[in-house]
């Protein structure tokens, strides 16, 4: 069962579902987004990306985020899907995220943007 992100309720009072995809795309949103610690069960998960906004941004915190979201991605979601890159870059004080990856049940490839920061 694919559950929407964040959950809410179809129009007949049931859980609300979602695509395969959308289901994947929710989910690596989820693990960018939650620090570690902040899952009381599950203590390892996340990344921790969202408190760099308040970091000084440079190259080297960048290639560190990069290699921590390609093993987070990879401890916590590798049984749906198999990365091909994680990008993290610095512009101004944006931290961009792209993730490429290939969703294994359907063999369908994704790429999937995040931005951290003040976008113009």
């Amino acid at each position: 069962m694919n559950l929407q992100f964040p959950y809410g309720f179809s129009p007949n009072g049931w859980t609300a579902q979602t695509d395969l995809a959308t289901h994947v795309a929710d989910m690596i949103e989820q693990l960018l987004l939650t620090a570690a610690g902040e899952r009381v069960n599950r203590p390892t998960f996340g990344t921790g990306t969202a408190q760099l906004v308040f970091a000084g941004l440079n190259d080297s915190l960048a290639a560190a985020q990069q290699q921590l979201i390609q093993a987070s991605l990879q401890q916590w979601l590798s049984d749906l899907v198999k990365v091909q890159a994680v990008t993290v870059t610095v512009q101004e004080s944006t931290l961009n995220i792209v993730v490429q990856y290939t969703i294994l049940q359907t063999q369908q490839q994704q790429t999937q943007q995040v931005s951290f920061g003040v976008t113009a």
